[in-house]
């Protein structure tokens, strides 16, 4: 990257820098992977490739994902329904039963109060004409589906259904839906199955109904007989293609089928993905036959086929880009598209990752009654999907954050980054344990001597109202008394003209100088903008020369803020025309980097947290540049304590629509302005709580996760007084032997909003190494706070 991270290595160390496009380079037999992929670390790629991957809810492990079985009824739920189907189909033959001896008092009224008198012969209901008869067979129809209505209600049939059917996996669901249309086909058309026995009303009362209203001599036209035989079949079959979900176990099989459809010739021991069927698919067996034996030979780990299958979705809808693939793995093999540092795994693994989907295992949803039963001990997941929308995770020093979260987000990003899909900045306190250097290509360690790298505060920018917005973000965002736009004002007047006339942005001792307001600085600066061209800038210059020394001049807090930087410790440091290697913060946009920055909290806890806050608000900044950046760009800040500001969490808000995201660690919410507490838990779309956390951080967290409606069992005792004597010495003699009164319990069942998670158990009543996680997804579906087990 020479111009967005390296330039040079300071004091004669060199690093390899990181090129921008991987050399080609003859395919060659990389060294076994150190750690298989799975969860078990020992199934070979070919299988772990074949696993199964449904779709699931966020958060959910999705490798060898299986629903669970159905809720066992422990509240005697079916046994309720059981005796509800039961008792209302009784009811139901019952009432039809006596409807069709005519032993329902009054049951004509309704049909002589809306049909005409001359229909029936007078004082009965005998039809008279061929119109009362049919009127009369309507009525019947009419009478049945009002009967198979109420006895729906009544004994809850829809809730049976859904119970006994709906949430059966597929095709159970539509085998038994299937059978019951069989079943009721049968009693409406018995006559054309063969069957001698009395059809239900439903085909001749429609048949009545057209006859009444369009005439007997409709039925001369076979083709009005067969368009009603038609619709009258569809609409009994239209409520079974609803409970059995026929359509989509319809597309089902056919996808399944297509995934069937056996490829050319091949091992028949091996999983068919190892195969790469949908490049077969395509035409390119070539490049199919050389992956997959690149594969089946050992010479593929799970980094090599994620990275393979990513450029193969890239460039599948490109006919030109297509053409280039095939080249590309005919020419490199396995070893295509290779990162640019050239490795193709981390040196070591922690978590349990899967590259094809991106997701990183962090633990397990725990058995516990607020968690819901379809979710209970799945192992829990993230991805660049949530973290899209930005996580928020809060817990006291040793609840887990760093080793259970960041490590593995940070893995799993690094991991991403080696197949082309990610770029990772993880900003953490020198020693914490994010990885080793090995397993990144950039490493800053401001104030270490041996470090190689620099840090740009301007971030590779060459607008100087861009770079002095952020730096004002980073050296005065924290301050209530400097106005931000005002601090972002005066930089400009100084970097602007300095550009102007040296080509360069201002190294940290000359901008220091500047800003106090150095007489000698500010005149050689405003005598080398004599020129004509330079006018605009004298004019900058000049106003920032009026408002030194004002009351309200930001000058000397932007001043007193950069002395901090101003150090010796950090005297190789941060110069942009210096020897240093500065690494850029824009270089992230534009590839697939992994850069971890130490910051020096030992001596220098105020120079790290501007460090930080100033990597934030570059970052917020640089992503906004490139809309369409093809990977997924994160900021991970190990201790994110003081680095909030009102104009980083607008920033914040807005990456989730930019393909970025951020992670932030915080050990108390109290270290962020209590203003900005509420905007930023709105502003994330994932919130975790950590175990003792405190109940002023619990409440904030109570505030965003909201209330639900649940149902509760309320339990009164009432005491029995008796009327006869008998029964009044039978109480006594009772309460005599057992100490207690004779009493009757009255349950009262209601629903209550309340809250998901009270501030009092998150902080009281988390175990160690668990924490409640709330998630949303980019696309907008949502988790629920939910009980993970961080050491499942």
């Amino acid at each position: 990257m020479d111009t967005e991270g390296t330039h040079g290595a300071r004091d004669g160390r060199r690093a390899a820098p990181v090129p921008l496009t991987a050399p080609p380079a003859a395919p060659t037999a990389p060294p076994a992977p150190r750690q298989p992929p799975g969860a078990e670390r020992s199934a070979a790629v070919a299988e772990w490739l074949a696993d199964p991957r449904p779709k699931a809810s966020p958060g959910i492990w999705r490798k060898g994902y299986r629903p669970p079985e159905p809720e066992p009824d422990t509240e005697g739920g079916d046994r309720r329904r059981i005796v509800g189907l039961v008792i209302s189909t009784l009811l139901g033959l019952l009432f039809w039963s006596a409807w069709q001896q005519g032993a329902i008092p009054y049951q004509w009224a309704p049909l002589r109060l809306f049909t005409p008198g001359e229909w029936y012969w007078t004082g009965s209901m005998q039809p008279k004409k061929w119109q009362g008869e049919e009127a009369k067979i309507v009525y019947h129809g009419f009478v049945f589906g009002i009967l198979v209505y109420t006895v729906g209600r009544l004994g809850a049939w829809p809730d049976a259904i859904r119970h006994y059917v709906m949430r059966r996996p597929q095709p159970a669901r539509a085998v038994i839906a299937s059978l019951g249309s069989v079943g009721t086909l049968l009693f409406v058309w018995p006559s054309f199955l063969g069957l001698d026995w009395r059809p239900l009303p439903v085909a001749d009362p429609v048949f009545s109904l057209v006859a009444l209203v369009a005439g007997l001599d409709v039925f001369t036209s076979p083709v009005i007989t067969g368009l009603l035989y038609a619709a009258i079949t569809i609409a009994v079959l239209w409520p079974f293609v609803h409970i059995g979900g026929w359509w989509q176990a319809i597309r089902d099989g056919a996808t399944a089928g297509r995934r069937s459809a056996p490829p050319p010739p091949r091992p028949a021991d091996a999983p068919a993905p190892a195969h790469w069927p949908e490049l077969r698919a395509a035409g390119h067996d070539k490049a199919a036959d050389l992956l997959s034996a690149e594969l089946l030979g050992g010479r593929m780990n799970d980094v090599d086929c994620a990275r393979v299958f990513h450029a193969w979705r890239s460039a599948a809808a490109d006919p030109a880009a297509l053409a280039g693939f095939v080249d590309t793995v005919a020419r490199d093999g396995a070893a295509a598209w290779t990162h640019p540092s050239g490795q193709r795994d981390l040196p070591v693994r922690t978590a349990t990752h899967d590259l094809l989907v991106g997701q990183v295992r962090i633990g397990r949803f725990a058995k516990d009654e607020r968690n819901p039963y379809a979710v209970r001990n799945a192992h829990a997941a993230l991805e660049p999907a949530v973290l899209g929308t930005s996580l928020l995770a809060v817990g006291p020093p040793g609840a887990g954050k760093t080793g259970r979260l960041m490590r593995p987000v940070t893995e799993s990003l690094a991991l991403g980054a080696l197949t082309g899909r990610c770029a990772v900045v993880a900003v953490c306190a020198a020693g914490a344990d994010l990885g080793g250097d090995d397993s990144y290509d950039v490493v800053v360690k401001p104030g270490d001597p041996t470090s190689v790298h620099d840090i740009d505060l301007y971030a590779d920018c060459a607008d100087a109202d861009e770079a002095a917005a952020f730096l004002a973000e980073g050296l005065v965002g924290d301050l209530d008394a400097v106005g931000t736009q005002r601090a972002a004002t005066a930089l400009a007047q100084l970097l602007g003209p300095y550009r102007a006339l040296h080509g360069r942005f201002p190294s940290v001792p000359v901008l220091r100088e500047l800003l106090d307001g150095d007489p000698a600085g500010l005149a050689a600066l405003q005598a080398g903008l004599t020129a004509g061209e330079h006018s605009a800038m004298r004019r900058e210059l000049d106003a920032r020369i009026r408002q030194s020394h004002t009351p309200n001049d930001p000058g000397p807090a932007l001043a007193d803020r950069l002395a901090l930087l101003d150090r010796p410790a950090f005297a190789d440091f941060f110069d942009p025309g210096g020897e240093g290697r500065p690494f850029s913060m824009r270089a992230v946009v534009h590839h697939p980097l992994r850069v971890r920055v130490d910051l020096p909290e030992h001596g220098h806890e105020e120079a790290s947290r501007l460090l930080a806050r100033l990597l934030l608000a570059q970052f917020g900044y640089v992503v906004r540049g490139r809309a369409r950046r093809p990977h997924f760009a994160c900021l991970v800040l190990d201790d994110a304590a003081r680095t909030i500001t009102a104009e980083s969490v607008r920033a914040i808000q807005r990456l989730r629509s930019l393909n970025a995201g951020v992670v932030l660690g915080l050990r108390t919410i109290g270290e962020v302005p209590e203003p900005l507490q509420g905007p930023l838990y709105a502003a994330v779309g994932c919130r975790m709580a950590f175990s003792g956390v405190t109940t002023w951080d619990g409440r904030r967290f109570t505030e965003a996760w909201g209330t639900e409606w649940i149902e509760t069992k309320e339990v009164a005792q009432h005491t029995v007084f008796a009327d006869q004597p008998m029964t009044r010495a039978l109480h006594s003699l009772r309460k005599l032997v057992t100490g207690k009164a004779v009493t009757t319990d009255a349950v009262t069942v209601r629903k209550v909003e309340r809250e998901r998670w009270s501030a009092s158990d998150l902080a009281h009543s988390l175990p160690p190494g668990h924490a409640v996680l709330s998630l949303t997804t980019v696309h907008g579906e949502h988790a629920p706070p939910l009980l993970v087990d961080l050491r499942g």
